[in-house]
């Protein structure tokens, strides 16, 4: 259980440091912070741009599983913030 299990279709991430462009908010919700209002931002969003951070390239590099089977690091067409890049 987390702090926002209460309102679970909007949440926040705080990321700082590695040359992102910082100070700034990105996205907006509405006034009792329940639902998104604009610029939604997914997940897999917020990892791609620190995987670019950390100079791989999500369109190309894949992490094995127990099997073998190679899996991409984020879905096809997730892109770094751009807000952030």
């Amino acid at each position: 259980m987390n702090s926002r299990d209460h309102w679970p279709r909007a949440n926040f991430a705080l990321l700082g440091g590695g040359g992102m462009r910082t100070g700034q908010v990105i996205g907006a919700t509405d006034r009792l912070g329940g639902d998104i209002t604009e610029r939604p931002v997914k997940f897999q969003e917020i990892f791609a741009t620190l995987y670019h951070n950390m100079r791989i390239d999500v369109r190309t590099a894949t992490v094995e599983d127990n099997q073998g089977r190679p899996h991409y690091l984020v879905n096809a067409g997730i892109q770094p913030l751009r807000e952030l890049v």
